[in-house]
């Protein structure tokens, strides 16, 4: 075994983990779903079948990651956040054929207590404040807040806010990275 396991995990049949992954106390990993290298999975963490954990994921406690959900590299998943994955759910009709599609890109981070509403992807280095409701797609790099979810701004990958001159450029005060908004859209220049 190449990952780690507290002894109150399950981890069942047909789940791939790769090396260096750490899972923790009371979490359910489910047969079918692919969790990436170097990832950490906190407590009382569901991840369902056929979802998809890139590299280096980081599952705060408390989070349930159902069927649809694709998370790529160094995403990050704060505590007791929620994902959907039916659109119009009923306790009384089976709906397990309709389940929506979501991704969450390269980078990207959602806060605590934040709800994902399903078939709405999330873009590389998006940053999604704790307690947001998604209700829509989200760019690449952009900051959202509130219930239902609006864009306040946008983030760097290094997650500080970006202040954009006159020209349309910002940089990152941390990393020093540049990165020009042009079309409703920011990419980075270095």
């Amino acid at each position: 075994m190449s990952y780690t396991a507290h002894p109150t995990a399950v981890i069942d049949e047909g789940a791939t983990i790769g090396a260096g992954t750490r899972i923790w106390h009371f979490s359910h990993i489910m047969p079918g779903c692919v969790i990436g290298e170097n990832c950490n999975i906190g407590q009382n963490v569901v991840v369902s079948p056929g979802v998809k954990l890139g590299r280096n994921v980081k599952v705060q406690n408390n989070v349930s990651i159902y069927t649809g959900v694709e998370c790529e590299d160094d995403v990050f998943l704060g505590p007791s956040m929620v994902f959907t994955n039916v659109i119009n759910p009923r306790s009384a009709v089976n709906r397990r054929d309709q389940y929506a599609r979501t991704r969450v890109g390269k980078g990207a981070s959602i806060g605590a207590n934040a709800t994902i509403v399903c078939g709405h992807d999330i873009g590389e280095f998006a940053f999604i404040g704790a307690g947001a409701v998604v209700t829509r797609t989200v760019p690449a790099y952009a900051l959202v807040v509130g219930n239902p979810a609006r864009q306040t701004g946008w983030m760097s990958a290094f997650g500080h806010k970006l202040k954009f001159n006159e020209a349309g450029e910002a940089a990152c005060p941390e990393s020093g990275q540049r990165y020009r908004l042009a079309d409703g859209q920011v990419t980075r220049l270095s």
